[in-house]
């Protein structure tokens, strides 16, 4: 346990000199606080877009349901992966050439002032509750490793993150992102490479998983596995592809740079699809009791089978640094969000407040009031966190999902059918999500799997098809009553009475043009690849060290290789930093 201990204290300490290390850049202004001033490398932006995706709930809940249900995980990371194929071919660019700062500066412009500060202040309490659910599976992983208490280990993740983003603001936060991707790749590869050896291989993995690797246990309909990931297609569309999570590429440089961005993390997400799950999958064959061994978890036991694994099969010390990974998921979540909703509050909330009284405010006021409003919305994601702690009965990959699907899906609809809908009346996108939140209550209420079963003349379904049945029922219902209702509403559209007509006119023509970077972007180019190389080489050095705990030679061999790799990177990073001089 020492060796873990060691592990995640270097971890934490990496990240903290990040925070530091960035601190200059974030605060010239708030658009560099809030988006770095829009002047990011697409491999910084990509590796955020990446991690944005990519939670603890990755390696606690979606690996409780690779170890129950088999290959059916994957289709939700498949469809993240089709997300931003979508967001290569047609969003990502758009998104930047929004030429925003914050994503409701950018409702503004397409909706209005009166949808922006609805949309603020509905978004901002959704990223509470999300960021509260991805700090919550944190909770329920770290405490069962270290047998802790779930609300210290909250409280103590949540400080963490806080402080990295109220220090540093976009830049620590995409700078940490691209650190914590290193690690979670390491660690995702490592444990991928060990699972298939000892299984015997991916025909193996397969041919033996207990109740069948494709379909899985309590599945009787293969056609309903099919429906799942049709509609998780367009559920993960509508969730990743809208004006709330443009924020994603209003980081990057220039139009290029937004597209490059969103395909190096559809090819990470596209890979990671598989390598995440095959740890969970040989578990079911090699450790079919894992979850008995924290059944104090209840309903969530089978979440921390990645630890079980890790504990059994990998090398003394992956533990610490698949916690390590685990943090890094989770404070990359969390700390965009911090981000974000205080970039949110200021622009779009405080300061029309303060414009609407005549008072004259200075960016350094407004620099001073975000990195406040980071500091309040890190405590008040705690609070979010330990209230999903006591919520036993759900399993984390459920919680998600419902959550999801129910209240998610139904705010941004508007916000991803208002880019292809041009012609709306200001009513329609507050009353569509009004609309959606009916629908969501009543198909959980009325339109039932149960009720659908006898329907279409099925007795019953079995506890996992009643679920997934359930999913499909309300992406269906969102898709036709929310999704029809907002483009229906192009007919009442009056030319005459819409007030922003001039500037909704204005924002499409602006999401045509491209966004090209000016003659000071060779400068912020250098600096991004000098100190995150140097952090970057400064963590492989740590985990080559990790070499020296007594191991097997083989478990010794993985750091070595982990670390070199790490380590090349920050040297490649850092000589690419250097100035290109022309012949003379």
């Amino acid at each position: 346990m020492f060796y873990d201990y060691a592990v995640i204290v270097g971890y934490f300490l990496l990240v903290i000199g990040i925070g530091f290390t960035f601190k200059k850049m974030a605060a010239k202004s708030t658009s560099d606080y809030f988006r770095g001033g829009g002047r990011m490398l697409w491999w910084m932006v990509g590796s955020t877009a990446f991690m944005a995706q990519f939670s603890a709930w990755t390696f606690t809940g979606a690996a409780g349901k690779a170890f129950t249900d088999g290959f059916a995980v994957s289709l939700v990371f498949f469809a993240n992966t089709f997300a931003y194929f979508c967001g290569w071919a047609y969003f990502a660019h758009r998104f930047r050439q929004m030429r925003v700062d914050t994503p409701t500066e950018g409702i503004k412009r397409r909706f209005g002032s009166q949808n922006e500060l609805f949309f603020s202040c509905a978004l901002i309490v959704f990223s509470f509750l999300n960021a509260g659910i991805w700090l919550n599976a944190l909770g329920v992983f770290t405490s069962a490793v270290f047998e802790a208490d779930i609300n210290v280990t909250i409280i103590v993740t949540g400080l963490a993150v806080l402080f990295i983003s109220v220090l540093s603001g976009a830049w620590g936060v995409v700078a940490s992102d691209f650190v914590q991707t290193l690690v979670v790749a390491v660690v995702s590869i490592a444990c991928a490479i060990v699972a298939l050896v000892m299984v015997g291989g991916p025909v193996e993995l397969v041919d033996n998983f207990p109740s069948g690797f494709v379909m899985g246990p309590d599945m009787n309909y293969g056609l309903l596995l099919v429906g799942t990931f049709v509609f998780f297609l367009a559920k993960q569309m509508i969730t990743i592809m809208n004006l709330n999570d443009s924020f994603r590429f209003l980081n990057a440089k220039d139009t290029d740079n937004a597209r490059k961005a969103s395909l190096l993390a559809m090819v990470l997400m596209g890979i990671g699809s598989i390598i995440w799950f095959i740890p969970p999958w040989a578990s079911a064959i090699l450790y079919p009791d894992a979850a008995v061994a924290y059944a104090e978890l209840g309903n969530k036991a089978a979440d921390a089978v990645y630890l079980v694994f890790a504990r059994n099969a990998m090398p003394i010390g992956t533990v610490g640094l698949l916690l390590a990974a685990l943090f890094a998921a989770s404070m990359s979540s969390m700390d965009s969000a911090l981000n974000k909703n205080s970039g949110i509050f200021i622009r779009s909330i405080y300061q029309p407040i303060l414009a609407k009284r005549n008072k004259a405010v200075t960016d350094e006021h407004l620099l001073k009031m975000g990195k406040m409003l980071s500091f309040i919305s890190g405590l008040l994601v705690i609070v979010m966190a330990l209230f999903f702690k006591s919520l036993k009965e759900l399993s984390l990959f459920d919680l998600m999902m419902s959550f999801s699907v129910m209240i998610q899906v139904p705010i941004l609809i508007p916000l991803i059918f208002g880019l292809f809908i041009k012609k709306t009346p200001s009513w329609a996108p507050w009353v569509t999500v009004a609309l959606g939140l009916f629908v969501s209550w009543f198909v959980m209420n009325i339109l039932t799997p149960d009720v659908f079963a006898r329907f279409i003349g099925i007795a019953e379904f079995t506890p996992r098809e009643a679920t997934d049945m359930n999913l499909i029922l309300t992406i269906g219902a969102h898709l036709v009553i929310t999704a029809g209702f907002f483009c229906l509403t192009s007919l009442f559209y009056k030319e005459e009475n819409d007030r922003y007509k001039e500037q909704t006119d204005e924002f499409f023509k602006d999401l045509e043009t491209p966004v090209i970077a000016d003659g000071e972007q060779d400068d912020y180019d250098r600096q991004q690849r000098n100190k995150l190389g140097s952090m970057v080489m400064y963590m492989g050095t740590g985990i080559v060290f990790m070499a020296l705990i007594p191991n097997p030679w083989w478990g010794r061999l993985i750091f070595v290789c982990c670390a070199l790799i790490i380590f090349l990177t920050g040297v490649l990073l850092k000589k690419s930093a250097k100035p290109t001089h022309a012949l003379a």
